[in-house]
């Protein structure tokens, strides 16, 4: 009995240690040769122009400094992301630059590149879990601000106001609702808010029918340019002047601006995003420690000169 004994334990021992061992690609430590970077770059969608510009301006950089880069496009799919991001691991990529769709539900891929020791840069869009050595963004909230003190220069308090949402779980969503709210919840009187999704169609459909049920509606903060120009065409529809104020200052909302079909957008500068990441990879791999949030400045755009 006592054999028994001593090779049941032995047994459970060595199968313990056996139940222990990670992965090989999870448990390896990257040596990073600082002249031959590749990075994987995870855009939430290339279908919104900001995020284009932002693909560019990492392009643009990248091949100045002679990194090479891997894209890959979540189509705002929070899932496809996951998979788009265990699939840049696997390629063995030095680094990961990732705008999240979902910023809770980007933090599992996160985490599996912490485990497999690849550093991550979060661009535009923070993640909630996991390490990220730097968030790479406007100040979000300081944005939302900027567009209730404008509205409120324009219009006078408790000037009636509808929101119009970005996707639901995007920390861009909650920072500029925050920021927006800090001031519109005392100053402003928010009678609707609704998520668009931060799409130009969405914005459309949701815009319309906010404003067949709150006829008295006088202005509209979009938190992008996109739904931002989707609400232009649904007051042009409804025959009403509405103040819209968009965020972003893509190129097609700068031009709506111009033509006075919106008010303002909060602008922001994708490309200069884009550029700032790749900054952020040259001195992670000079072995620089990087400030929490890397920002970049925010300009009030108006149709009136």
């Amino acid at each position: 009995m006592k054999k028994i004994s001593i090779l049941l334990i032995a047994t459970l021992v060595i199968l313990s240690g056996c139940s222990l061992e990670a992965p090989g690609w999870a448990k390896k430590e990257r040596q990073m040769d600082a002249k031959n970077i590749t990075i994987g770059v995870s855009i939430s969608t290339l279908n919104n122009p900001f995020f284009v510009s932002v693909k560019e301006g990492i392009e643009t950089a990248a091949k100045a400094a002679g990194i090479t880069v891997k894209i890959a496009d979540a189509q705002n799919d929070s899932s496809k992301q996951s998979n788009d991001v265990d699939d840049l691991i696997q390629q063995d990529v030095d680094m990961l630059l990732v705008n999240p769709v979902d910023s809770a539900a980007i933090s599992a891929a996160v985490k599996t590149a912490n485990d497999a020791d690849i550093p991550v840069i979060a661009i535009d869009r923070s993640a909630d879990k996991g390490k990220v050595e730097t968030l790479v963004a406007s100040d979000n909230r300081e944005g939302g601000k900027m567009a209730a003190d404008f509205i409120i220069a324009q219009l006078g308090q408790q000037a009636k106001v509808a929101e119009l949402e970005g996707t639901p779980g995007a920390s861009a969503t909650r920072e500029r609702g925050e920021g927006f709210h800090s001031v519109a919840d005392t100053k402003l009187a928010v009678v609707e808010k609704q998520s668009a999704d931060f799409d130009r169609t969405k914005g459309l459909n949701v815009a319309e029918n906010v404003l067949q049920a709150n006829a008295s509606i006088t202005a509209i903060f979009a938190q992008n340019d996109e739904m931002a120009l989707g609400a232009v065409e649904a007051a042009k529809a409804a025959g009403k002047d509405i103040l819209i104020v968009g965020f972003d200052g893509n190129d097609d909302g700068l031009k709506a601006v111009k033509e006075g079909k919106m008010a303002a957008t909060i602008a922001q500068q994708p490309e200069l995003i884009g550029q700032k990441a790749v900054e952020a990879v040259t001195a992670i791999a000079d072995g620089k420690t990087l400030a929490k949030t890397i920002s970049v400045d925010l300009k009030l755009v108006t149709s009136k000169k």
